[in-house]
């Protein structure tokens, strides 16, 4: 699925869109297995004479429901609205289920794109993009990349074509070819 071309500019295109790490949702996964083999097991241990056997299970039933939204539909639904992409002008952030924040930050006000990975990270490769721009809201710091050292090059790739763009389009401008510019 594409990223809303109602946020890109009329000559910007994706170049990449991610999420985090798919090993983000591991625990999730894990956790929806150990919720819902513990929920058949205590419900089979109920007695079936008993009088109250089916409000035992009701409550199991329940307790089950709540832990599977709140150990495994709420990580992957969090994982699944964090956006991260790469566009031929700009970086866009997003993140959030009901509440949402996002940053873009242009291709030309980033001054230093890092990367880091720890030994694990770099056995599943995933890691840590930190971006640093002009202006006085400071480092952004992007946890469980996929692929880290390639998105860093690809972003320092894209900050090229970037300033390479803005040299063709100035000095169109500066011949009469931009949009406003004096004629002759």
């Amino acid at each position: 699925m594409g990223y809303p071309d109602k946020l890109l500019g009329s000559d910007e295109q994706v170049v990449r869109h991610l999420h985090p790490h798919w090993l983000t949702v591991f625990w999730p996964v894990v956790f929806f297995l150990l919720v819902v083999g513990g929920a058949s097991f205590g419900a089979a241990l109920v007695d079936s004479g008993s009088d109250n056997a089916g409000l035992f299970r009701l409550l199991i039933l329940g307790a089950a429901v709540l832990l599977l939204i709140a150990l495994v539909l709420v990580p992957l639904v969090r994982w699944r609205t964090t956006h991260y992409v790469i566009t031929t002008h700009r970086l866009l952030f997003r993140e959030g289920i009901l509440a949402r924040k996002g940053r873009d930050i242009g291709l030309s006000r980033i001054t230093d794109v890092s990367y880091s990975q720890s030994v694990w990270e770099r056995v599943i490769q995933s890691g840590t993009i930190t971006i640093e721009s002009a202006g006085d809201s400071g480092a952004t710091v992007l946890k469980q990349i996929p692929d880290s050292d390639g998105i860093q090059q690809l972003i320092n790739h894209m900050i090229e074509e970037d300033a390479d763009r803005r040299g063709r389009e100035n000095a169109g401008y500066l011949r009469g070819e931009g949009q406003g510019a004096p004629r002759s």
